[in-house]
């Protein structure tokens, strides 16, 4: 499907006003009823109603600009039903005839010129450090690129000519066959092949691209990383994709996000998770600590008594939501470490001390004895 801004003729700053009076207008020409049950007439027109569903919550048309339109289905309902084998029966009467079926109201009614002369998509993978992705970011992506022509314009065709209509296809950029079939006789469409879907023949080819109308050239575009995001998250930046052939228009390019790991925290959904040793001194009698958040330096009261496994909770200290509607928390789990490798003064302070509480511990010759036992195995 197209781009859901192209469908309705708006641009992607159009406001919420625009984008319901192009709907409006579009609605009442193609209509079923106004058009007599024309197949094409519907499709489009299914398609200019779920393009409008998605831009008119604000909600689902920020997701759309930035994952594409799955990123705006997992926000919610596509808002428009079209049966449940309107997806379906199209590709199947495709895959049994080829091209695509323009005779039934579920088929795709002919990808056209546009679609066939609609540049590829892209990829690109883009690092990010913990902080970047949790507090968003902009970064620059550089890739190499298929462009439009500038001698050509993206025409192909040498400065002072022009294209051509197409002999084969008359400048519709498909070609039309009748095959009988169980079913009936059949109308199948497919890109013209002289021409390549374009409905136009360069017959004085650019010197420079060689009539293909788009050359390669290295691109930077500033990627805006939304706060939030996490490792393996895919952004979608509209029309920085590579051109399409002779003039075509401009594919998208998805921005793959690979976030580094932090050397204390970790991620669980929004909230994340700090370790911190604590020993048995701080544990057993309280502490101020001066904690480092990623927000900066904070207070962190530890009462006496604390055990292992104690989890303090800093509120909104974790990562932001998507959606912009609050953060996370920190939550801070405590380990008390035993502590090893004792001077003689210390071992002697905690004989005392446990002689106080009555604890029965292991004499020191004992200790001593098993040492030197152990030594010998």
């Amino acid at each position: 499907m197209a781009d859901y801004y192209e469908l309705l003729g708006v641009a992607p700053s159009a406001t919420e006003d625009e984008i319901k009076r192009a709907y409006r207008k579009l609605a009442r020409e193609l209509h079923p009823d106004a058009n007599g049950g024309d197949p094409h007439a519907e499709d489009r027109f299914k398609e200019v109603t779920l393009a409008y569903e998605t831009l008119r919550d604000p909600e689902r048309r920020r997701r759309y600009d930035l994952f594409g339109p799955e990123g705006a289905a997992a926000a919610g309902g596509s808002g428009f039903d079209a049966g449940p084998f309107a997806a379906g029966l199209g590709d199947l009467f495709e895959s049994f005839f080829g091209g695509s079926f323009s005779g039934s109201p579920f088929g795709g009614g002919g990808r056209g010129r546009g679609r066939s002369r609609q540049g590829p998509d892209m990829e690109v993978a883009l690092d990010l450090t913990f902080e970047e992705a949790v507090f968003g970011a902009q970064r620059e992506v550089r890739l190499r690129q298929p462009v439009a022509c500038a001698t050509c314009q993206g025409s192909g065709a040498r400065p002072g000519t022009t294209p051509t209509t197409c002999r084969e296809c008359g400048g519709s950029g498909e070609v039309h066959r009748v095959r009988r079939s169980i079913l009936g006789q059949m109308v199948s469409s497919s890109p013209c092949g002289q021409c390549g879907g374009t409905g136009e023949e360069v017959t004085s080819p650019c010197s420079d691209c060689r009539g293909e109308g788009r050359v390669t050239e290295e691109r930077a575009y500033t990627v805006d990383v939304p706060a939030g995001v996490d490792d393996g998250s895919t952004l979608r930046l509209t029309g920085r994709g590579a051109a399409g052939a002779r003039g075509g228009g401009y594919g998208d390019l998805y921005v793959h996000l690979r976030v580094t790991p932090h050397e204390r925290f970790q991620r669980h959904g929004n909230d994340l998770v700090d370790v911190l040793h604590l020993p048995i001194t701080q544990a057993t009698l309280g502490a101020h600590l001066r904690y480092e958040t990623l927000d900066g330096t904070e207070d962190l009261v530890v009462p006496s008594g604390t055990q292992s496994g104690r989890v303090f909770r800093l509120r909104g200290r974790g990562v932001p939501q998507l959606d912009g509607r609050g953060r996370g928390d920190l939550l801070v789990q405590v380990m008390v470490d035993t502590p090893t490798h004792l001077s003689a003064e210390q071992e002697e302070l905690l004989r005392r001390f446990a002689a106080a509480r009555g604890d029965e511990v292991a004499p020191a010759d004992t200790r001593l004895f098993s040492k030197i036992r152990s030594a010998f195995k």
